[in-house]
């Protein structure tokens, strides 16, 4: 067995350094001496007297022919009792290689793969939790040592892994070329915008006071045809007040049938005119509403109170006009398209229908309908006064173009500004990704990603999509803020919070989403592979050393 492991660790030795020699690219010679070098290390350190479950590391913190002292220094104990399967030292330091002490750690030597520590509890617990089975040591559990099998898959993993991350970081290159060109681009544009604003507001300050100018001439042509329209129009309306007056006095006249000088509510009961609910008949009541609640009024108070309530039921009745058509109205409200919209847009309809049954067209009441008003007659401008107007809408017309332009140039800098302060990484290499969108299908839903923007969940049955989220900022762990992304403040989930995304990146040779999962209620979580995301490879391949070495 113990020459086994030995083999084991030969071969473990040889491929680590072939690995090493080609990652560095060392001369085979070269290699060949150092392969010798670090054979002789391990003939020479593998025979170390160590404890089980104690790594080549800490060996020494067992020697055996001393008494052991807890590494916390709380006692001291013959050597004996270190794995007695007795927990004699609060930090568990004593039993490296049984379960005595339940926090205790384990370690798994795992030859031909990587090693490992386990919880202390877990040794002989009928589990093989190391490769190489040497945590269940005195159980009845059979454990096959696979651990060259697992090692030659785990290199094989890390090679593909590592010419992954190498051809991702030449991607990634470019892009950060890329987005430092785009973001140097924005820069110089928004100091041409700036040029072109001070040029604008100069222009829209000059057609600002010729429009004041020509607009100075234009009113002071135009006061005189405004005092003539303003006499025009006081002179049609005495003379329209007169037909009036003349017209509620010849009715008056018709209505007071025993020329008593009074009109009174008897005399408008025999008027068919004056039936507001078309019942057949005026009511008393009817009757006193166009007499301004009196019994009787003389002719003056007709004219001038009564008048204005009559005349209109007197002109439908002679069908001088009709009173509009009043709509029914209807409900404006709207559910929310959220994720669990179906329930908000049931909801919504069945109260959008409640509404419409609940509200019925009121009646229509012909006495608050006026009569159409003619409009004002405009007198015609001489020839000087029409081109002074013409002058000044031209001068108004250009004013507001300049205006528009000024505004415009302010938005586009605004935008460009916005762009320059957002964070696209350590070398811009993810700017290229805004303004691009990636979506993702599963068997209801089509996903979207549109980095440093939104997230969005649309239902293949084509209803409105709803928004999972709005860029936030990056969420990755202190070591790389750039491997997550936070979108939130999304639509609201029906009775719940509102919905969120986390997307986590990873390197890969094209930009798309691989998987979406909601692992919590409105908490969603995108899988998305980059270019941008290869950074320089971890420390894999020599964790397949073992720290023996």
């Amino acid at each position: 067995m113990r020459g086994q492991f030995f083999v084991m660790r030969l071969y473990t030795i040889f491929v680590a350094g072939t690995m090493f020699a080609n990652f560095f690219k060392i001369p085979k010679l070269m290699n060949s001496f150092l392969i010798i070098i670090v054979l002789v290390c391990e003939i020479l350190s593998s025979e170390v007297p160590r404890p089980r479950g104690v790594s080549l590391s800490r060996a020494s913190l067992y020697p055996p022919d001393k008494d052991f002292t807890c590494f916390d220094g709380s006692k001291t104990i013959p050597f004996t009792q270190v794995n007695d399967d007795y927990c004699d030292c609060q930090d568990a330091s004593d039993e490296p290689g049984t379960s005595a002490c339940p926090h205790g750690i384990f370690h798994c030597t795992n030859a031909g793969h990587r090693p490992e520590n386990i919880p202390s509890n877990r040794v002989n617990d009928g589990i093989c939790d190391c490769c190489d089975g040497t945590d269940e040591y005195a159980s009845d559990k059979s454990c096959q040592n696979n651990c060259i099998e697992l090692g030659r898959s785990a290199r094989e993993a890390a090679q593909r892994r590592s010419e992954l991350i190498k051809a991702g970081k030449q991607l990634r290159a470019e892009l950060s070329q890329k987005g430092i060109q785009l973001k140097q681009e924005k820069q110089l544009k928004i100091s041409e915008l700036q040029k072109n604003k001070e040029e604008a507001e100069k222009l829209k300050a000059e057609r600002e006071a010729l429009k004041k100018e020509v607009e100075e001439q234009e009113n002071a042509a135009l006061e005189y045809y405004r005092q003539l329209e303003e006499e025009i129009k006081k002179k049609k309306a005495e003379e329209e007040q007169k037909k009036n007056r003349a017209e509620a006095i010849e009715t008056f006249n018709k209505f007071d049938s025993n020329q008593d000088g009074l009109v009174d509510i008897s005399e408008l009961r025999t008027r068919e005119s004056f039936d507001k609910d078309r019942n057949g008949e005026v009511s008393e009541e009817e009757a006193k509403y166009f007499l301004n609640l009196q019994d009787s009024v003389d002719l003056e108070t007709f004219v001038g109170e009564c008048w204005k309530s009559i005349k209109p039921y007197l002109m439908m009745e002679a069908g001088v006009f009709k009173p509009p058509i009043t709509e029914p109205k209807q409900s404006a409200s709207e559910a929310e398209d959220l994720q669990d919209g179906e329930h908000e847009q049931e909801e919504a309809h069945e109260e959008d229908d409640e509404e419409e049954e609940e509200e019925e067209e009121e009646p229509q009441e012909p006495e608050q309908v006026e009569e159409p008003q003619e409009q004002p007659t405009t007198v015609p401008y001489d020839e000087e006064t029409q081109k002074l107007v013409e002058k000044a809408n031209a001068a108004r017309s250009e004013y507001q173009e300049a205006e528009r332009q000024v505004r415009d140039i302010e938005n586009e800098i605004k935008d460009i500004q916005s762009y320059l302060q957002k964070d696209f990484g350590q070398e811009e290499e993810y700017a290229t990704l805004e303004g691009q969108c990636f979506d993702y299908e599963d068997l209801e839903y089509i996903y979207k990603l549109c980095p440093f923007d939104r997230t969005t969940q649309q239902p293949k049955s084509g209803a409105a999509d709803t928004r999972l989220g709005s860029w936030g900022h990056w969420s990755g762990p202190e070591s790389n803020k750039y491997e997550q992304m936070t979108y939130e403040k999304g639509q609201s989930c029906w009775n719940g919070p509102t919905r969120s995304t986390i997307v986590r990146l990873s390197c890969g040779g094209e930009n798309k989403v691989t998987s979406v999962s909601e692992p919590n209620r409105c908490e969603y979580l995108f899988d998305f592979v980059t270019p941008a995301a290869c950074y320089e490879a971890p420390a894999d391949a020599s964790e397949d050393l073992h720290d023996e070495l």
